[in-house]
């Protein structure tokens, strides 16, 4: 049986600094951060390492709301999930997960995306 990607990449550890660094970098980017500024980023980090593990085949632990009710009435825009998708792309990156597996993360990620902008 062959490794899930959520193995491939380092499993927990890897994702909870992957979300870290990712939250550093939404933040700081003005772009998206309006988002973020009434959210309880703690909470949200628990939610979206559960998220972003059961994403990669890891544990199934997300027990948040779908990712269209989470989104409603926010108005994301493509170029709001483009620009968080790089963040996480880079975020990735500086942890040390391998191009292939990056790139494999966020076409499962894009697979979310209409969701997410509620279309």
């Amino acid at each position: 049986m062959s490794a899930t990607l959520y193995d491939k990449i380092g499993g927990q550890p890897t994702i909870e600094k992957v979300v870290d660094d990712l939250h550093k970098r939404i933040l700081a980017d003005g772009s998206v951060n309006q988002f973020f500024a009434k959210t309880d980023m703690a909470k949200q980090r628990g939610h979206f390492i559960a998220f972003l593990s059961q994403l990669l085949e890891g544990p199934k632990q997300y027990a948040g709301r779908p990712m269209d009710k989470t989104h409603a009435g926010m108005s994301v825009q493509p170029q709001h999930f483009d620009a968080v998708a790089k963040h996480l792309s880079e975020a990735m990156a500086t942890i040390g997960v391998a191009a292939d597996d990056i790139s494999a993360a966020i076409a499962r990620v894009s697979n979310v995306k209409g969701a997410i902008l509620n279309k």
